[in-house]
């Protein structure tokens, strides 16, 4: 990580999949025509040096926004994985207790199969955060098995959003 920072000072601000530069858009030939003013400009009565201007935030076109088609790939493959085995095995172990019950004569309390299935489908549902946040969302990088390097950097990343959004409500 301390390689990826070293090599452009920028990136440790931005996603790995958000460009260091503002794409030029390029503007039709009626679009020109309408941004040009007919009139002259007025010029302003006081100074422009009085008058605070409002910084406003850099806007990102639609193509600087998207998640790259591997980045998302490699997110949808980890939630199949994560999310689908242990909501896979909540349906059956719901299958497997009923056919336990009615066809033998195992008795098994119904509260330890709700509490087994409430176990498995919530470990599902947390496996979807664990698959989008343990894949690299660098574009270069697969990541590892499990990802929990991964998770650890993009988790981190969410928190240090978290905290400067908190910071501009205040």
């Amino acid at each position: 990580m301390a390689a990826e920072s070293e090599r452009d000072p920028d990136k440790s601000e931005r996603l790995p999949f958000e460009p260091s530069k503002k794409r030029p858009t390029p503007a039709s030939p009626k679009a020109k025509a309408k941004a040009k003013p007919t009139a002259p400009l007025k010029k302003p009565q006081q100074p422009v040096a009085a008058v605070p201007k409002k910084i406003e935030p850099r806007r990102y076109t639609k193509e600087e926004m998207t998640i790259p088609q591997v980045v998302s790939q490699r997110m949808i493959r980890r939630v199949a994985g994560f999310c689908g085995i242990p909501t896979t095995l909540g349906i059956v172990t719901l299958v497997g207790s009923y056919l336990l019950v009615s066809y033998t004569d195992i008795k098994i309390a119904p509260i330890l199969v709700l509490l087994v299935n409430m176990g498995l489908f919530g470990l599902g549902v947390l496996g979807i955060t664990y698959g989008v946040l343990s894949a690299s969302w660098d574009e270069d990088r697969a990541g590892g098995v499990l990802g929990w390097q991964e998770f650890q950097t993009n988790w981190g990343r969410m928190q240090e959003t978290w905290r400067e959004t908190q910071q501009k409500k205040v």
